[in-house]
């Protein structure tokens, strides 16, 4: 299979790949599909599932929220709708984590039904089709766009009209330098024909985007192990594990040791490095320290070896962490 999306494939199928879809390309999700699949090769296998391993499964993916979701929509579907995912876009908007457009990519790619779809591709591809100037993020803009998809869509095959308006957006009218020449519907192309494709969408106004500067510890206690935690249940990584972090602060790294949820030996404490992340809205900037625990006494937390850590789900910035770790 070359990638999740297929020929009118289960409603299953189509449910678990559209929310690993979400803001993530089709390259990045196909192995991560493939492994998911075979774990929890039906609905019901998933709504059994435990939390923890939906997320190590999701490791790397991003957008962890996603995971949840999808484990919360399998149960409710189990118990809402007879264990059958729903046809129809309204009732498939009910579900956590769908939305209008991936309500309209499960209702026309599963079954057929003539539901719009309005992604980031889509979205350029309208906007360029009908020479649209306006910020495509805007309400009303939103609005039109919308009723465009729907306008445009055939009386059948609307699933295959769909995925193909997604995958023109994705390899032909890109956000840059689209390909214009080669694209098929160039003759219908109103940007194309007034020779401003490249002005359409206009670029987004660029944000600052705020730092968060982190400090965390390697904490290992007399038998070597290291000390980790588990995130809130909500917020960004929720559940996932982590090791012992703070916020910096203005004043040395030395004086927070007090923050610590073990005493440690402060003479032990060694930098090994630093990890920078990137999220759309949010940069972080963790500095890693290594520093030996007095006594293994901790509650709350738990201590582990290194082997051990791969069965934990943890977000990229703690598993680059991870790789610092020497036994």
């Amino acid at each position: 299979m070359a990638s999740p999306r297929g020929d009118r494939p289960q409603p299953y199928r189509v449910l678990v790949s559209e929310a690993m879809l979400q803001q993530t390309q089709v390259a990045t999700v196909v192995s991560y599909f493939k492994r998911f699949m075979e774990r929890f090769p039906t609905i019901q296998d998933l709504s059994e599932s435990d939390e923890q391993e939906v997320l190590q499964l999701w490791q790397g993916l991003g957008y962890y929220s996603r995971a949840r979701n999808l484990r919360r929509a399998a149960q409710i579907i189990i118990q809402e709708f007879n264990s059958q995912i729903p046809p129809e876009v309204q009732q498939l908007m009910t579900l956590p984590g769908i939305g209008r457009y991936t309500a309209g990519a499960i209702g026309s790619i599963a079954y057929g039904k003539r539901a719009p779809i309005l992604d980031g591709n889509v979205t350029r591809v309208l906007c360029r089709l009908f020479a649209i100037r306006e910020n495509p993020q805007d309400k009303a803009t939103r609005t039109t766009l919308w009723t465009l998809a729907e306008k445009i869509l055939p009386r059948k095959h609307c699933g295959d009209f769909n995925q193909s308006l997604m995958e023109l957006g994705a390899t032909i009218c890109l956000p840059r330098n689209p390909a214009c020449l080669l694209c098929p519907v160039r003759r219908f192309c109103k940007a194309f024909d007034q020779g401003i494709q490249n002005e359409i969408p206009p670029a987004k106004k660029s944000k600052p985007t705020p730092l968060e500067h982190r400090w965390t510890f390697l904490i290992r206690d007399p038998m070597g192990r290291v000390l980790i935690e588990q995130r809130p249940p909500k917020g960004r990584w929720a559940a996932m594990w982590q090791f012992v972090t703070i916020h910096a602060d203005t004043e040395p790294v030395e004086k927070s040791l007090g923050r610590l949820p073990v005493p440690v030996i402060s003479k032990s404490l060694k930098k090994l490095g630093e990890v920078k992340h990137q999220l759309t809205h949010r940069r972080y900037r963790f500095e890693v320290f290594e520093i030996r625990a007095r006594a293994s006494v901790c509650t709350g937390r738990r201590w582990m070896l290194r082997l051990e850590l791969d069965e934990l789900p943890m977000s990229k910035p703690q598993l680059a962490i991870t790789a610092m770790i020497q036994e």
